[in-house]
């Protein structure tokens, strides 16, 4: 099998986005798998913005490392990658309106690997949305790494 390639996909790419990307590279890395992982956002809302100060003090706090640029989902990405999550219904949908014809990436809802839940956008709210963030991304990178990669040996 090749190396899987992962987009994670929210809104603006400064919250659930790039916490997902450091959270599943870093639970690949723990579980040595090779994996290339990045994100972006369905909007042009924050392009070349850092992550939001909460996301990197939730990695941070989880010694997860996180260094990353905001940038929007780009044609190419749907050729360039194996698999696109997107963190919600809505960045799906319009993942699915911007999709080109010779796609070659799986585009799904990151939750349909494990319980086919959203990851709530934390934006608006306090540490402890961001807290849930992480932890959710933690369960579905798990969940995703299995169903791609296979479970790893008890």
């Amino acid at each position: 099998m090749s190396t899987p390639s992962v987009l994670v996909v929210c809104l603006g790419n400064i919250c659930r986005s790039p916490i997902g990307e450091a959270v599943l590279k870093h639970v690949a890395k723990e579980r040595g798998i090779d994996l290339t992982v990045d994100s972006a956002g369905t909007s042009n809302y924050h392009i070349g913005e850092d992550p939001d100060d909460r996301s990197v003090a939730v990695c941070r706090q989880n010694k997860v490392p996180i260094k990353h640029a905001a940038r929007q989902v780009q044609a190419d990405d749907f050729r360039r990658f194996t698999h696109i999550l997107a963190a919600d219904e809505a960045n799906l949908r319009g993942l699915e309106r911007v999709r080109p014809r010779d796609a070659t990436a799986e585009v799904r809802l990151w939750g349909a690997y494990l319980d086919n839940k959203p990851i709530p956008d934390p934006y608006y709210g306090g540490k402890k949305g961001f807290e849930e963030v992480y932890e959710q991304c933690v369960r579905l990178s798990n969940a995703f790494l299995d169903e791609v990669v296979g479970k790893e040996e008890a």
